[in-house]
This record gives C-alpha cells, sequence and structure tokens, in this order.
C-alpha cells in the first residue's frame, strides 16, 4: 500500500541518468539500505535488457533479500522493476528520464507492500525515508561520475 513518487530536475542527460540506474551492480556501493545486488541473469532482446537481480536490505538487526525482474528500455529511457519473490506482497518500481534544458527530469514511483504486518511496521517507516533518499542518493552518484555539469 505504500506508494512514493518523485520527480527530480538535475543536470545530467537522459542517457546518464539511465546508464547509472541501470548499473544495478554498483548499488551497494550509495544506496541507502542496499546490502548487496547480484544479477543472476541477463538477457538482450530486441535493444532491451531483462535483468533478474536479487536484492539484499538491511536495517538494524533486520535483513530481507528480494528477487526482481529489470527491464531495461534504453530507447524510451525507462526502467521497469517487477517484483518475483521474497518479503513483498507486491512492489513495482518505474524510472523514467525525459530531457528538460540541459539535463534532465528524473521520475522515480515505487508502491509495495510487506506480506507481513509484523515486518511492514518495523522496515516500512525506514524503508520510506530510504525511497525519498533514492533520488538524491542517484543524484549525488551522478555528480560523481560525471562531473557536477554533463559532459559534451
Amino acid at each position: 500500500m505504500p506508494k512514493f513518487e518523485a520527480i527530480r530536475s538535475v543536470a545530467h542527460t537522459p542517457e546518464q541518468m539511465f546508464a547509472l540506474v541501470a548499473d544495478v551492480e554498483t548499488y551497494p556501493q550509495f544506496l541507502p539500505l542496499c546490502e548487496a545486488l547480484t544479477v543472476r541473469s541477463r538477457k538482450e532482446r530486441d535493444g532491451r535488457t531483462i535483468l533478474v537481480a536479487d536484492m539484499s536490505i538491511g536495517y538494524k538487526a533486520i535483513r530481507e533479500t528480494f528477487t526482481t525482474q529489470v527491464l531495461l528500455k534504453p530507447d524510451e529511457n525507462t526502467i521497469d522493476v517487477k517484483y518475483i519473490d521474497g518479503p513483498f506482497k507486491y512492489l513495482s518500481n518505474v524510472w523514467r528520464f525525459d530531457p528538460a534544458g540541459s539535463g534532465c527530469e528524473v521520475h522515480f514511483f515505487i508502491d509495495y507492500e510487506f506480506r507481513s504486518r509484523i515486518l511492514g511496521a518495523v522496515m516500512g517507516t525506514m524503508f520510506d525515508r530510504a525511497f525519498r533518499m533514492f533520488a538524491e542518493a542517484f543524484e549525488k552518484r551522478a555528480d560523481i561520475i560525471y562531473g557536477p555539469t554533463p559532459t559534451a
């Protein structure tokens, strides 16, 4: 039931931000709550990539791992994440990167619910805070990788 949506204007191109978010193996280096991420499979088809990945999240003494299918659509500058298995009843996540001036607008949407009410009560507040920090974490990472302004 919790949903979160954010739109941020950044000084990087849609292609740069797409590449950054698509590089899921680097998430543990900078993303709040993400302790590990393993790509189980990667398939290329029609210019798109489908990943199946396990993400381990942690907060205090609680550790959970869940599996998602990540559809990378570079032709649309969109990334769709669908839930496969883990502690959620459901999880849906969409990233979209739209041109805006010399940079882009990053659209982030997530909708999820934990299976367990207890886990939802313990992790829910922290998850909400973490998701609010996701867009900022990616923007900071982009500044580190690409510099504070996009390269021509």
